[in-house]
């Protein structure tokens, strides 16, 4: 964020009392509250989406979200002397969700699922995104493993992490291509929807984006919301939360209740939940971060981060079987 952003301010129709930077952008205190100028990375012909989401949010109320601030000439980002975008959103001065709290885990639960209940649009809204597939997105990954894993078979001198990378490949890459195999051999039986609307999800539903301020809670950071089945959302922040928790079925089994005491989920949203939940997509990180990164030298946190997936197998394998034994039956 270079100071020649602080101009862009002028471009809004606020009183600026104070900036300062803060999380890769510049915080204002002005006379509408705490806001937050960003640059905006990625699609910026899916901000208006993106914006039309957050003010249905606003207007339904289950929960409070960040809001888009206009420019004067009604624009949702202005762009830069180079050609960048920014966008400016409300804000708070809290922190961050705490994973270590178990009771602060199960609002965040809570919180997601009063979310969804808002997170729909016309099917004939313009501009809407493509849908996400995560049949594609599986087949894409196991490609990814399947040219990593002949790379790394081919390869003369290995580091001890690349010795262990390879001997745990198979199994992980079973578990890939199986899960693959059955989600989308269940997902081309699904009937085709009928409804006039799509639904969304935040996109990356995690801690840092639950913020606390006081009693109260803003969820922030929409930018990477698309069209996909809400519980996209719940494997995310359920995946953060369990790894962290050695995937304690207690734990696992209380974040679903608390989820479905706000919105019940289908019996094919918990069938794809159990298929996104089984992919091991944490080995695929590991292997993708390591495969597109300097291989001259490896940080020892890519060994550490592999010998606790390796340790966690078993645990997760058992929460699978625990919690989804119905489903996976």
């Amino acid at each position: 964020m270079n100071d020649k952003a602080v101009d862009l301010l002028e471009q809004y129709e606020i009183e600026v009392l104070r900036t300062r930077k803060g999380r890769g952008a510049i915080l204002c205190d002005t006379d509408q509250g705490c806001l937050i100028l960003k640059e905006y990375v990625g699609n910026i012909d899916k901000i208006r989406i993106q914006n039309l989401l957050l003010q249905q949010i606003d207007q339904k109320g289950p929960v409070r979200a960040e809001r888009i601030l206009p420019a004067r000439d009604g624009s949702l980002a202005v762009r830069d002397a180079d050609g960048a975008y920014y966008v400016l959103k409300t804000w708070t001065e809290g922190r961050e969700c705490n994973i270590y709290d178990r009771a602060e885990c199960s609002l965040a639960v809570s919180l997601l699922a009063r979310l969804h209940k808002c997170m729909e649009l016309p099917k004939d809204t313009p501009g809407l995104p493509v849908p996400f597939s995560p049949c594609k997105e599986y087949e894409k990954h196991n490609r990814e493993l399947k040219k990593v894993k002949k790379y790394l078979k081919q390869k003369g001198q290995k580091t001890w992490f690349e010795i262990s990378l390879l001997n745990t490949f198979d199994l992980f890459l079973e578990q890939a291509e199986e899960t693959a195999e059955e989600w989308t051999r269940y997902s081309v039986r699904l009937p085709k929807s009928a409804d006039d609307v799509v639904t969304f999800c935040h996109g990356d539903y995690q801690y840092h984006n639950i913020l606390k301020n006081g009693e109260d809670w803003l969820l922030v950071n929409f930018e990477k919301c698309l069209i996909d089945d809400p519980v996209r959302d719940l494997c995310l922040l359920m995946r953060k939360l369990l790894e962290k928790g050695n995937w304690s079925v207690p734990l696992g089994a209380e974040l679903l209740e608390t989820y479905e005491r706000e919105k019940p989920l289908s019996a094919m949203s918990r069938i794809d939940l159990y298929y996104r939940m089984a992919y091991p997509e944490k080995f695929w990180k590991i292997v993708n971060f390591y495969y597109n990164s300097g291989k001259a030298w490896i940080p020892g946190r890519n060994l550490e981060k592999l010998e606790k997936l390796i340790a966690q197998e078993k645990d997760k394998q058992h929460f699978l079987d625990e919690v989804f034994r119905r489903v996976a039956g």
